[in-house]
């Protein structure tokens, strides 16, 4: 005979091999692969004519093996059943019954957007491993990039070359003020009623920071900051000191335990922040970290 690249072995012809040299007749290898008897025959001597061997030799009721035979039947049962893995690791995968998702936020991010998806995912599906990784804002773009997280919620990234966003929330600025102070009664403040006020802000690498002084220069407020703070739960429990106004996302505003404070709108405009899933261009998301996403667009909606 002469050989072909053994490459050219199709699966049906590696199944066939494998279902002959385990029932020994072509009949039963038929009804295992659910094909006809002259399939089976036909795909044994296609094999045959690739390898350039006799894999069976003839009898008139069964098919023996060959030496060759018992040589390569090993090396098909391997590669079946590799095969075998691999569809029940796609399997798996497509269905939740296994992998993982590495989410990357932000504390503040975390707290005010995650915890009740993160609950209802885990009961779902307790078979992914959800790793997640509280970063400090100036981490959150490059643990993305660098690959230490498949995606991330956050805000939008300026440099959009080698990263994807999509707006899943706006959230509207809000302050926190004390309970004693002149504001604390008030439904709402308009933006303009800031002007010479003290204000707590976040430090720069914050995205709301960026929010707050553009709001405040398209008014021609000079703002009074008296405060930069890093962790944003600060904010809450300086405000109620009396030290001055804090300015949040009204969700993590409403999210700060400290006692003596009153969260109120901003007004006059409302500005919100969005956040929203932050990935790599042009990377694909496993199942598992789709429907993780898919469930937390359901939770801000449904808030």
């Amino acid at each position: 005979m002469n050989a072909m690249h053994v490459s050219s072995l199709t699966l049906k012809q590696l199944r066939a091999i494998q279902q002959v040299y385990r029932t020994g007749q072509v009949s039963a290898a038929a009804d295992a692969l659910n094909i006809t008897q002259s399939a089976v025959s036909v795909l044994i001597r296609q094999a045959e004519t690739t390898l350039g061997t006799t894999l069976f030799d003839r009898t008139t009721r069964s098919l023996s093996p060959s030496a060759a035979g018992e040589s390569v039947i090993g090396l098909v049962e391997r590669i079946l059943g590799d095969l075998s893995t691999l569809e029940e690791t796609i399997r798996g995968l497509r269905d939740l019954e296994r992998g993982q998702i590495r989410l990357t936020a932000t504390p503040a991010t975390g707290l005010t957007l995650l915890p009740d998806t993160v609950r209802r995912f885990r009961a779902a599906y307790p078979a992914v491993n959800l790793i997640l990784d509280d970063c400090a804002p100036d981490q959150f773009y490059s643990n993305i990039l660098e690959q230490r997280a498949d995606f991330g919620i956050g805000t939008e990234p300026e440099d959009t070359s080698a990263l994807e966003w999509h707006s899943l929330i706006a959230d509207p600025l809000c302050i926190i003020c004390a309970t004693d102070h002149r504001f604390a009664e008030r439904d709402g403040i308009p933006w303009r009623e800031l002007q010479d006020e003290p204000l707590i802000l976040s430090r720069r690498d914050y995205g709301v920071r960026g929010l707050v002084e553009q709001t405040l220069a398209m008014l021609g407020i000079r703002p009074r900051i008296v405060a930069e703070v890093g962790f944003l739960g600060s904010a809450a429990w300086m405000s109620a000191c009396g030290i001055g106004l804090a300015l949040l996302p009204g969700r993590l505003a409403r999210a700060q335990p400290a006692p003596g404070i009153v969260t109120l709108p901003l007004l006059d405009p409302v500005v919100t922040r969005p956040a929203g899933v932050v990935k790599r261009r042009r990377h694909t998301l496993a199942p598992s970290a789709e429907r993780f996403i898919e469930m937390l667009a359901e939770d801000l909606r449904d808030d």
